[in-house]
């Protein structure tokens, strides 16, 4: 794909994230309207405005440009697309908007898929892993990687495949959204602290050049696995912020849930 190539079709990519975002927007006046007492957070829009806003900088002149010619471009597109973008997508909560912007009828409908044993099983937190920080491994240490480079369709598939996997990730660990196959905050930890070991140890391979399948300059790759070492650790950082701060809530409610049945007990409201 030529420089020209790349730039027009960056600027056709950001069409369907601000498509995306214009339907959010309309979900959320739309969730307000039916309910405005609730009404629809406006922390929240931000939150997914903001995830939208990184994606279409990935797309778009500098960063598309950087990333056609130089291997640390490419490492920058999939930091903004793969880590950080997923964190704002995520904290919009857009399925809780989906549910409560949708008719009853469509709302059952999507619970039911939540509830599925394909939904439990796509954001079981391995799967997330696995998709996610899992894929890195046979993405640069395969010849999948130069494969997926060398065609429009396969850079494309890439990207596709660094939103999707980095929003389900995203979720399963720190999403306000429901998922029943979600574990406990320790067990989320745990996951969490895997992805982070698994993006330090593929940097360090690919700072090494072992068993590296990406053909570039040499100074490209390991400046490539720098952003990727340093981005990777503030884009979990930030997750885990998001997680610790869903956190609180629950250990403020464990003791009032143990009162109420000593409560009743003793005859007290």
């Amino acid at each position: 794909m030529t420089g020209h190539g790349a730039h027009v079709a960056g600027v056709s990519g950001v069409l369907a994230p601000v498509l995306v975002l214009l339907v959010y927007l309309h979900l959320a006046r739309r969730a307000r309207r039916r309910n405005p007492v609730l009404g629809w957070s406006g922390w929240r829009t931000a939150s997914f405005a903001a995830g939208i806003s990184l994606v279409a900088a990935a797309l778009l002149p500098p960063v598309a440009s950087f990333a056609h010619g130089d291997f640390r471009g490419h490492m920058v597109q999939h930091l903004l697309i793969g880590m950080y973008a997923p964190i704002g997508l995520v904290l919009g909560a857009p399925v809780t908007l989906l549910l409560r912007a949708l008719p009853v009828a469509g709302a059952r409908r999507l619970t039911a898929v939540v509830h599925s044993g394909p939904g439990r099983l796509a954001a079981h937190p391995v799967t997330a892993l696995l998709l996610s920080t899992g894929s890195l491994v046979v993405l640069y240490f395969t010849p999948l990687y130069e494969a997926a480079a060398a065609h429009p369709a396969g850079h494309w598939l890439l990207h596709a495949h660094f939103l999707l996997s980095g929003c389900l990730f995203a979720h399963v660990i720190a999403g306000p959204d429901p998922a029943p196959a979600r574990p406990g905050v320790r067990a989320r930890l745990v996951y969490l602290g895997c992805a982070i070991a698994v993006h330090a140890v593929v940097a360090q391979l690919m700072y090494g050049g072992l068993w590296l399948e990406v053909r570039a300059p040499v100074a490209e790759v390991r400046g490539g696995a720098e952003i990727m070492y340093y981005g990777g650790d503030i884009a979990e950082l930030l997750v885990a912020a998001a997680l610790v701060s869903t956190w609180r809530p629950e250990r403020r409610d464990r003791p009032e849930r143990r009162r109420r049945p000593a409560a009743r007990a003793a005859g007290r409201p």
